[in-house]
């Protein structure tokens, strides 16, 4: 970087190491640290307090883009380093590129790692924790100053004020698994004028699901999160980047398109009654996989699709909208499968367009 108030990754080990032959620890912390504001002061003025020197490591402005989408930064990388370096916590900046900081960890070792308290030890990114764990790191969360972040913040300075009802677009955020049929109805309903809304991010568990290609030839952000080493579930680093990408896109609804997993918390607390999902049965009956299946094996003459607000539990959240289909004689699974994925993307746009409504 061209600014010299921003330290080297060989100046900071430099300082790492004095401090250790002092008998004196070095802590670290990362962040985007845009838009400064008291929640970020009293965090780092926390994280200083572990030890003896705090060096924060900054995301340079290509990875800020990567992580919170075109709209950010606000300010460039040296701006915001020298806003940090202002402050009486703060001994050392340094950047790095990439959406991860593991190389900076590994250069610098620091003896500390502190980091907000949305974050366990276990939802640290993977990358990241094996670092620390490397460097013999201690690891420290520090509680959230309530009320106060960067997303909030922006939030309530692009809220319209005497915006009439219906005259804004709903920011949505969509979540998929696979070839996203219901993704292209939302986008026809949306180009159609039947839903006053605009998508700020799709994101997939799965890095070749078709949804992420319709979003980028869409130009709408699109992003793969990695869902850990389990197959059925996201373990709790994947939902707490889901989350942290879920806010800062600004999203108002969250759209399960296919989506494969179940979210859990923190994801659930960030977007209570914000969560949406389209079930291919009329629950409660039939509720959990291959719902059409279930059906057609149980003889039913008659099934759906049923639109519902995502819950902790399985397929048990709120009914906002149901549409039915029957079951022939002559059918079988996949004829019921394409017949209800019909009615979906038929029933889907209109609820989500529904439901926003309510919100406005």
């Amino acid at each position: 970087m061209a600014s010299s108030s921003i330290s080297s990754l060989a100046e900071t080990r430099a300082l790492r190491d004095r401090l250790q032959a002092a008998s004196r620890r070095l802590v670290f912390t990362n962040g985007v640290f845009d838009l400064l504001h008291a929640g970020h002061v009293r965090y780092l003025a926390q994280a200083r307090a572990l030890g003896d020197a705090l060096v924060v490591a900054l995301n340079s402005d290509e990875s800020v883009r990567a992580l919170k989408g075109p709209s950010r930064p606000l300010n460039t990388a040296a701006d915001r380093a020298e806003v940090l370096l202002g402050l009486r916590s703060v001994d050392a900046v340094v950047v790095f590129d990439g959406e991860r900081c593991t190389d900076a960890i590994t250069a610098i070792q620091p003896h500390v790692y502190a980091k907000g308290g949305d974050y366990t030890p276990d939802s640290l990114n993977r990358e990241e924790k094996a670092a620390l764990d490397a460097a013999a790191s201690a690891i420290h969360i520090l509680e959230l100053v309530p009320g106060r972040s960067t997303t909030d913040t922006i939030r309530k300075m692009n809220e319209p004020t005497g915006t009439p009802a219906g005259a804004r677009r709903t920011r949505l955020a969509v979540l998929g698994s696979g070839q996203g049929s219901n993704f292209e109805a939302l986008l026809a309903a949306m180009a159609a004028g039947t839903i006053e809304a605009e998508v700020t991010l799709v994101l997939s568990d799965r890095a070749d699901a078709r949804i992420l290609r319709l979003a980028r030839e869409a130009g709408i952000p699109a992003v793969y999160v990695d869902p850990g080493s389990e197959p059925n579930k996201l373990d709790d680093a994947a939902q707490k980047e889901i989350c942290d990408r879920l806010r800062a896109s600004g999203a108002e609804l969250v759209i399960l398109a296919g989506f494969m997993k179940r979210l859990r918390e923190p994801v659930l607390s960030a977007f209570p009654e914000r969560i949406l999902n389209v079930h291919p049965s009329l629950l409660p009956a039939y509720p959990g996989r291959e719902a059409w299946v279930q059906a057609w094996t149980a003889g039913a003459t008659e099934t759906g699709c049923t639109v519902h607000l995502v819950d902790a539990g399985i397929d048990s959240g709120r009914l906002l909208a149901q549409a039915r289909v029957p079951i022939l004689p002559t059918d079988d699974a996949e004829a019921v499968r394409a017949r209800i994925n019909a009615a979906e993307q038929v029933l889907y746009p209109q609820a989500i367009a529904n439901y926003a409504a309510t919100l406005a």
